[in-house]
């Protein structure tokens, strides 16, 4: 044992929705994945497959054949985007160090070692990880900054969309056809 176990300082992880103290510094970051819907995710594939075979024989009509354009597959968009997950490490005026996960990022120069800041934290679905920081507010620039981590919308992206809004329009305009 040496002597760096003796005077280990202790970290508290849970903490009240906002905590004010000076900023001690980034930890090593990592990366999570968000998770995506699979029946939500399934109707937009198929809905946009409908789409995407109506362009394919429209196209295929006026050019008379022709390369398609890559696609992602279905596991491509089921395995979702990933985002950076920061630990930072903050000292309230009592000495007490806390420690808190940051979802995304900052710009470079929001935040400097000693810096006193204001940070509005959520807790996470895993009670073992601490608190998520939801906004931090630079107390000597007076800045708010919130970071944004990638949403399942974006990582489907606005084409698939599109494609997906199209092919759901197709597909109701002929079930009504149909059925009429």
């Amino acid at each position: 044992m040496d002597d760096s176990d003796l005077f280990r300082e202790r970290i508290l992880r849970h903490a009240g929705p906002v905590i004010t103290g000076r900023f001690l510094g980034y930890r090593a970051s990592y990366t999570r994945e968000v998770r995506i819907g699979q029946p939500l995710l399934i109707v937009v594939f198929l809905t946009a497959s409908v789409a995407r075979a109506l362009g394919s024989l429209l196209l295929a009509a006026v050019r008379g054949g022709g390369r398609a354009a890559a696609r992602r597959t279905f596991k491509d968009l089921k395995k979702g985007p990933e985002y950076l997950v920061t630990p930072l490490r903050l000292r309230d005026d009592l000495g007490q160090t806390y420690e808190v996960e940051m979802h995304g990022q900052l710009p470079q120069s929001a935040l400097h070692r000693g810096d006193l800041v204001q940070v509005r934290t959520a807790e996470q679905k895993d009670r073992d990880l601490p608190v998520r920081l939801r906004q931090v507010i630079n107390l000597e620039t007076l800045q708010p900054y919130t970071p944004r981590i990638p949403t399942m919308w974006s990582h489907l992206g606005p084409g698939l969309l599109i494609q997906a809004v199209l092919g759901l329009t197709v597909t109701t305009a002929v079930a009504a056809a149909w059925f009429a």
